[in-house]
């Protein structure tokens, strides 16, 4: 049975703004409260879904999230039409505009976040398997699973075909952060080895090898031990490897900061895991003609890839077998990064500007979802989410109708860019073939 690899990417919502919200996140934190230009962040994220199906890499679109979310407010005990809601929240004396800006994030468009697959040719119920992330670490973006579970159930609707799982349950105990710590290898033809990352344990007292003192550690282990029964993993097929703590504390807040992998091949930096080397040794026992490219401190800086995302970018296996890499423009001008990428043996490497993404913490790989698909499953799939360009168009045109070109903190409190907000939303379920999938969609009533 053929398989292909798509990318599932997340579309930047119209309210993409730099609240500085992820702790541990150096790029978010950075760039806090300056302008942002959600209507060119969606466009650079669209033009970069058009170079991956132009190399031949399969690829399609996850819808952003309904922001602000009115009814988070509603339970936090906002009451009145959505215009008073948005008024109060914005002027509470406690908060500060925290709860607006909150629950205003766009940061699903990070969709590496939004699950983690295990595909059917991998799971021993030969089904494909999608486990949507809780994301408890972070209230902002704990706000997305259900979406993502509605979304993602609406697309991959067969059940004899699709196990679109419930996120694990919530508490800092089963904290998962999706597919950002995952990470799929395999020889052509061969089953897939799962690397399920995690940064500190819930139970049984600290990791051995410690955790990180100055940003927390996301991922437990246990939350990553709970994905791989979900997907039905072989044992022999998963490996729990720990995030390094030393990389966390320097900014690598999730694994593919440090590391990128595909197919039999996985790049990365000494500082993205602890022990890599028993855990490479491992992997080409069970990976046949694995190979690893190593960044050494020395040869490239952990703050250097922090800064720059060489390691959050899209590893690609083209049609013809070769391999391109995705790499977010910063690190074309980054020396050492630069450097690093292009002494990868056989490896086209294409540089993107993305950095209305990359000023929020996020490269090219936080921006997509690998979901590896049969092409029976791939018919199964009846929603209008695969990219074809006139798709491709008619989102740049929906963009271009409903997005504004500047958006700092205060407008925020707009009621006209919520009313905005839901109109270009509603507009794309029908483009896409989704349905109604947002709480706004499902009430009888409301004021906007």
């Amino acid at each position: 049975m053929r398989y292909r690899e798509y990318n599932f990417d997340g579309l930047v919502g119209p309210t993409h703004n730099y609240a500085g919200l992820s702790r541990g996140n150096v790029a978010s934190l950075t760039h806090a409260g300056q302008a942002a230009n959600p209507r060119r962040a969606a466009l650079q994220g669209l033009e970069k879904m058009r170079l991956v199906a132009s190399l031949g890499v399969g690829q399609a679109v996850l819808p952003p999230q309904e922001r602000p979310s009115l009814r988070t407010l509603r339970r936090l005990g906002f009451r009145g039409s959505d215009e008073e809601v948005l008024a109060q929240a914005a002027s509470d004396p406690d908060s500060r505009d925290q709860l607006l800006r909150l629950t205003s994030s766009a940061a699903a468009m990070w969709t590496a976040n939004a699950a983690t697959c295990v595909p059917s040719c991998d799971s021993e119920d030969a089904r494909l398997h999608l486990i949507p992330a809780n994301l408890t670490a972070m209230f902002h973006r704990a706000l997305e699973a259900g979406t993502t579970t509605t979304v993602l159930r609406r697309i991959f609707a067969d059940p004899a075909r699709f196990a679109v799982h419930d996120p694990l349950p919530g508490g800092a105990q089963f904290s998962d952060e999706g597919a950002a710590n995952h990470t799929r290898l395999s020889a052509e033809g061969a089953k897939g080895v799962h690397l399920f990352a995690w940064g500190r344990r819930a139970f049984g007292g600290p990791a051995p090898a410690g955790e990180p003192q100055r940003w927390p550690a996301r991922q437990t282990l246990e939350s990553s031990q709970a994905l791989a029964r979900l997907g039905r993993v072989a044992p022999a097929q998963a490996l729990f490897p720990q995030q390094h703590p030393a990389g966390i504390d320097a900014g690598a807040f999730h694994t593919d900061v440090l590391a990128v992998g595909t197919g039999n091949l996985l790049l990365l930096h000494q500082l993205a895991f602890v022990d890599h080397e028993a855990l490479l040794a491992r992997l080409r026992a069970l990976v046949p003609g694995f190979t690893a490219v190593v960044a050494t401190e020395e040869e490239l800086p952990v703050s250097a890839a922090i800064k720059a995302y060489p390691f959050n970018s899209q590893l690609l296996t083209l049609p013809d077998g070769s391999m391109a890499l995705l790499a977010p423009d910063e690190s074309r001008q980054e020396p050492h990064a630069r450097a690093f990428l292009e002494r990868l043996p056989g490896v086209k490497i294409h540089y993107l500007a993305l950095g209305d993404s990359m000023q929020n913490g996020g490269g090219p790989a936080c921006l997509r979802q690998r979901i590896l698909l049969s092409d029976d499953e791939r018919a199964a799939v009846t929603a209008r989410v695969f990219w074809d360009e006139p798709l491709g168009s008619e989102l740049e045109a929906w963009v271009a109708r409903h997005y504004r070109d500047r958006l700092v903190g205060d407008d925020l409190r707009d009621p006209l860019l919520a009313r905005e907000t839901l109109t270009a939303l509603d507009e794309l379920t029908q483009m896409l073939q989704l349905g109604a999938v947002y709480d706004f969609q499902r009430l009888d009533s409301r004021s906007f």
